[in-house]
């Protein structure tokens, strides 16, 4: 049984396209306990996946050395605003070869397209 047939869901207009290699700020609302508060999570996709209800993208990023990686779901209620602040220009759909690369090296190899693109 599909999900998509018993739960209804809203498509989020909110959410831009969005392509491995592009740089991504995503706006998180957290609940802790009563407490409500908004987290910023940024880095560069690195993986895609569509399917309806499933869809859902990772974001990777090296912090204080150490690489993060964080997928989202595209059609969570809990996902605020999604923002591309640089398209990125590579040749795979998966970009799993830059855990392997330092922060540096990473940025090299996301060439970065035209500024006309982004809008």
């Amino acid at each position: 049984m599909d999900m998509s047939s018993v739960v209804e869901t809203k498509v989020n207009e909110d959410i831009p396209e969005i392509n491995p290699g592009d740089t991504v700020s995503v706006k998180l609302k957290i609940i802790e306990g009563e407490r409500e508060r908004s987290q910023t999570f940024e880095g560069v996709v690195i993986r895609v996946r569509s399917g309806g209800t499933g869809a859902n993208f990772t974001l990777r990023k090296v912090f204080q050395g150490v690489g993060v990686e964080r997928t989202f779901p595209l059609h969570s209620p809990r996902l605020e605003k999604v923002e591309i602040l640089r398209r990125g220009r590579v040749r795979r759909a998966r970009l799993y070869y830059l855990r392997e690369l330092s922060s540096k090296m990473a940025k090299a190899k996301v060439k970065s397209r035209a500024k006309d693109e982004l809008r």
